[in-house]
């Protein structure tokens, strides 16, 4: 079963980076190429979705709950993976939602912004699953440079969870005030 994880987890990983790649050419270009991108980029983005819920149940049942609440690089590991789900998840429903009009103006850039730090965490969350599986890579190495040892447990303060909570009350009412006008 273990195996079955380690290959389920390439699926949405290679699709995230190439949604990345879509998101930046249908935000930053035009013509052929960026129509065609915003054509392919949601079905890529369900899929990737579904690889993802596939590659979460997978590792769960791999390993048990206590064994992986227990090392804080499996925490991590499975903290930054669902913050990079959350992260396409939420690009899934802008470009869902907004259509053609998500990659004009400034909301393109929201789109872009999200893209890039979910690849950010999706690399994170692989090398800290490599490490896991015995595979350290040189991502580790740069971690370790921006002073992150990838063997300690990443602690959020409360003030930064308060603070993306009042975010996105700001942007629900933003957003619902938009609506009615």
């Amino acid at each position: 079963m273990t195996g079955l994880h380690h290959m389920l987890v390439h699926f949405p990983l290679a699709f995230w980076a190439l949604a990345t790649l879509l998101t930046l050419v249908a935000s930053l270009s035009s013509g052929y190429w960026a129509e065609l991108s915003r054509k392919a980029l949601l079905p890529l983005l369900i899929l990737s979705l579904l690889g993802a819920a596939a590659a979460i149940v997978s590792g769960l049942l791999v390993w048990p709950i206590e064994a992986n609440t227990h090392s804080p690089m499996t925490r991590n590991h499975i903290l930054i993976s669902y913050w990079s789900v959350a992260i396409y998840t939420l690009l899934t429903i802008l470009i869902w939602r907004g259509g053609s009009s998500a990659f004009s103006g400034c909301k393109r850039w929201v789109l872009v912004i999200l893209a890039l730090i979910g690849s950010v965490l999706f690399a994170i969350s692989g090398t800290l699953g490599g490490h896991l599986a015995g595979a350290p890579t040189l991502v580790s190495t740069l971690l370790g440079l921006l002073g992150w040892n990838v063997y300690s447990t990443l602690y959020v303060p409360d003030w930064t969870l308060i603070a993306v909570i009042l975010i996105g009350i700001g942007c629900l009412l933003v957003g619902w005030k938009t609506k009615q006008q």
